[in-house]
């Protein structure tokens, strides 16, 4: 029997949970260090670089002194809360990383608490000791206090603490004694983590995780509870409805290193993946097909907020995209509830569009921005938070929303938030900067973030996270200004532009195309504001003095998706195409719109 260890890694977004891993991996000799091209490899994927945010759970194991440790990257965003529950199922400990200056953050409380209630043995890594005005010994109070705080065992509040800088490639017991290597985490982790409890039985094992391969289709990984899998074994697939489908294992494969290795049988304590059962969902278990036994099935958290999909019907549809139709938007968001927990998909009223439910609007922006890159081309609606009714009362999601930022701007941002129905629950002074906490609905945070940092230079840092559901708030107001629509279909002239700059802020370039109907700026008062873009000069051969003066424009306002989809009213779409993001107005035609506003 190999020893192992099944460890789960936990962090803020940006705390150093990556870097730590590929370190790690160095460590574990997977890849030369000639080869350090290979660094990130665990966000391997495109948005995850660009953003710095891990969105997909993934497995890679290491060898290390006849020990085979798995390690599980876990999502550090609580909008990706399903991934996190299905992770956390598979390990026995975890690894807690903090950056020693900014401490534990509210998103790291959220992996945390399900960490705890799960029973899971923490060890703490302080990480970023290198920084200037770090403060590590605050920090591990500080982590003792949240621990305490989440109701941690005594086992639990036993914490071994590890300090160290990722980016530097040391880890040591005492943080003003650096080390030569990381190896103190992966000793810590052979010492402190429990090894997998060895059950024997009849074969039992959760379905937590999925791959897909285009040769073997969709592939099941988990943690194998009790008993042994082996090659050609028939099984029994118990699913979250109860019934139950006869199967047979095509092959096993367990996580070496970054890839996969295939094997004849696997053991109750490891992870591995299965091949060729067919029909499978997440929290599926897969057991004896005599006497099949159930484990219970994963709790995911509710959806909190929904957007309105459809396909794209604007004067520029199919120029850029290659799936413009509706039966591939669709198929594309069958395929995505296959593996994305936390998402639903109902059919709208009219054909041709449908509602999605996510966990907020980073969640579903992670969505709608990877179909873009594929090459979809497709129409999103105003973010909409769901409403509940118990007991004839209203309820809607309520979040715990933290801004950290310079005293300076703290009264302005604390004005806003309290407008949009936040309630203070606490302001600290920390070097020089004022911790804020509220606790804020949902539907108060859509648009927030684009204004907190406008308000302060930049300088805030926001985090959220969802409560419960509480009584409805009342009204909120929403961006007072109207839009700036386009009134021709055309090229846009800076002429033109320059003669309307006293109206509004553009969002567009000189020599862009548009059309009727799109909106092309934000109006400095309130109401929309159709004007015409396409306008050129007259060309006379009369020259005046003054009349030749060069155009002076200011810069267009660029969104992006996220600051896209929080801008938009209800009558408004974002229009999403591989090289666009363009809003326009649901009803394009002006007179058309007069016609439904009158009614």
């Amino acid at each position: 029997m190999q020893k192992i260890r099944n460890i789960a890694i936990i962090a803020h977004v940006d705390h150093g949970k990556t870097t730590l891993v590929d370190k790690m991996l160095l460590a574990g000799k997977l890849f030369r260090d000639d080869k350090a091209d290979l660094d990130q490899f665990l966000d391997s994927n495109d948005l995850e670089r660009e953003r710095g945010i891990t969105i997909l759970a993934k497995n890679v194991s290491i060898n290390y002194k006849d020990y085979k440790i798995n390690i599980i990257d876990t999502p550090g965003h609580a909008d990706f809360g399903g991934e996190v529950e299905r992770v956390l199922n598979m390990a026995d400990g975890v690894l807690l990383l903090v950056d020693a200056f900014e401490g534990p953050m509210p998103q790291t409380r959220f992996v945390l608490q399900k960490a705890i209630s799960l029973g899971k043995k923490p060890i703490v890594v302080i990480n970023k000791v290198d920084k200037p005005n770090c403060r590590p010994e605050e920090v591990q109070e500080m982590v003792f206090d949240l621990m305490f705080a989440l109701d941690a065992s005594e086992d639990q509040l036993d914490f071994a603490t590890i300090y160290g800088s990722a980016k530097q490639g040391w880890m040591s017991d005492d943080w003003k004694n650096p080390s030569e290597n990381i190896l103190p985490v992966l000793d810590a982790i052979i010492e402190y983590i429990p090894e997998p409890t060895v059950i024997e039985g009849s074969p039992q094992m959760q379905i937590t995780s999925l791959d897909y391969s285009n040769y073997l289709g969709r592939i099941a990984v988990g943690r194998v509870h009790r008993g042994e899998l082996k090659e050609g074994m028939d099984i029994a697939l118990c699913k979250r409805d109860g019934t139950v489908v006869k199967s047979r294992i095509k092959e096993l494969n367990v996580f070496t290193g970054l890839g996969r290795t295939k094997v004849s049988s696997v053991k109750s304590g490891d992870i591995c993946a299965v091949i060729g059962i067919e029909g499978f969902e997440i929290g599926d278990t897969i057991t004896d097909p005599e006497a099949p036994e159930p484990l219970a099935p994963i709790a995911i958290d509710e959806p909190t907020m929904s957007m309105l999909f459809t396909i794209n019907d604007s004067p520029f549809y199919g120029k850029d995209g290659k799936y413009v139709t509706s039966r591939h938007i669709y198929e594309r968001l069958m395929r995505e509830l296959d593996k994305n927990l936390a998402l639903r998909v109902l059919p709208s009223e009219s054909s041709d569009a449908w509602i999605v439910y996510g966990r907020g609007v980073l969640h579903l922006s992670v969505l709608i921005e990877t179909m873009r890159r594929e090459g979809y081309e497709l129409q999103v609606g105003q973010p909409q938070v769901i409403i509940k009714q118990k007991e004839g009362v209203k309820l809607e999601p309520v979040e715990q929303l933290t801004i950290n930022l310079p005293e300076e701007f703290s009264s302005r941002i604390i004005d806003m938030v309290t407008k949009r129905k936040g309630e203070m629950q606490s302001m600290e002074r920390k070097n020089d900067r004022i911790h804020l906490e509220f606790i804020i609905p949902s539907r108060g945070i859509i648009g927030l973030t684009n204004n907190v940092l406008t308000a302060s230079a930049g300088e805030a840092i926001m985090a959220h996270r969802f409560l419960e559901y509480q009584p409805w708030k009342g009204e909120i107001e929403k961006r007072q200004n109207g839009s700036i629509i386009a009134m021709e279909t055309g090229n846009a002239f800076a002429y033109a532009l320059d003669k309307l700059q006293d109206r509004g802020k553009f969002f567009i370039y000189p020599q862009t195309d548009i059309y009727a109907g799109q909106i092309v700026g934000e109006h400095t008062k309130e109401g929309d504001l159709v004007v015409n873009v396409t306008k050129s000069k007259k060309l006379t051969n009369v020259r005046a003095s003054g009349s030749d003066d060069k155009v002076k424009l200011a810069p267009p306002i660029i969104f992006s998706l996220e600051q896209a989809l929080e801008y938009i009213k209800e009558d408004e779409y974002v229009e999403v195409t591989p090289n666009a993001i363009r809003l326009r107005k649901i009803i394009l035609d002006e007179n058309e719109r007069k016609r439904q506003n009158k009614k």
